[in-house]
């Protein structure tokens, strides 16, 4: 029998070009989160930040919070912002950002939301080829994929940043699948360390206890985009980060 492949793509920040072509040669696509470009740490002139406030101050943002100076960096921002509608100006810029990408997906789609993705939203734009999902579990060619969306709380408060308690239960409500795909990593250091922005990412320690005792094929996720490893097993479970999308332009592909 021809096998059944899915690519599996996170952390898109904008890449609508590369999204369009994600599904090519796949009988599905996985998207776990991040649409959103918000700031590109790797260029500054790309993001809803620059495209209002300019590259220089967007520099300015990436210097304060790369150094961790995260107060700075919010005063540094509120300044900017001054007396402008700063939630309308960014739903404005998110709204265009996701009529561009839910257009890219193919289908079919199975999405979960990034920790800067605006929920809220989603319904909006996720055409019936597109299937969302948080918290919940899908059959796709003959295996049981959970989905848990969103990252837990941290001094950036990006959108969509829950407690651990909302988290823990929502992996709990997934229970036993054969892959468990989540936008942020288990909490193992190797998986959360960004080598280049030199510092730890929050991961989840329920997602790690869950991938323990209900022992996943895979566990998929993304979030750390330079991590210092890609892959390691936890047990019975292959723990992979599918990439950083928007800087590799490349899905990863499971196949069976």
């Amino acid at each position: 029998m021809p096998a059944f492949r899915v690519n599996v793509v996170s952390d898109v920040h904008g890449n609508t070009e590369a999204l369009a072509r994600a599904g090519d040669g796949a009988d599905a696509l996985v998207c776990l989160g991040d649409l959103v470009l918000f700031l590109d740490y790797a260029d500054h002139s790309r993001g809803i930040f620059p495209d209002l406030f300019g590259a220089e101050n967007a520099s300015r943002l990436v210097e304060l919070r790369t150094a961790r100076r995260f107060e700075e960096a919010r005063e540094f921002g509120r300044e900017l912002w001054g007396e402008l509608d700063r939630g309308a100006a960014i739903e404005g810029a998110v709204r265009k950002q996701y009529a561009d990408m839910f257009a890219a997906f193919p289908t079919p789609t199975y999405a979960t939301y990034g920790n800067v993705d605006i929920p809220a939203l989603w319904t909006e734009y996720a055409g019936p080829g597109t299937t969302v999902l948080d918290g919940d579990r899908v059959e796709i060619g003959g295996r049981v994929f959970g989905f848990v969306g969103g990252g837990l709380r941290t001094p950036m408060r990006t959108p969509y940043e829950i407690s651990d308690e909302e988290y823990a239960a929502k992996v709990e409500a997934v229970g036993e699948v054969d892959v468990l795909c989540t936008h942020i990593p288990p909490d193992v250091p190797e998986l959360l360390y960004d080598t280049v922005a030199r510092r730890f990412e929050r991961g989840s320690r329920a997602l790690l206890a869950a991938i323990r005792r209900t022992r996943p094929k895979y566990a998929l996720f993304g979030h750390v985009h330079q991590p210092l490893v890609r892959r390691m097993r936890v047990g019975a479970t292959e723990c992979v980060n599918v990439g950083h999308f928007a800087g590799t332009s490349r899905p990863w592909a499971l196949e069976w």
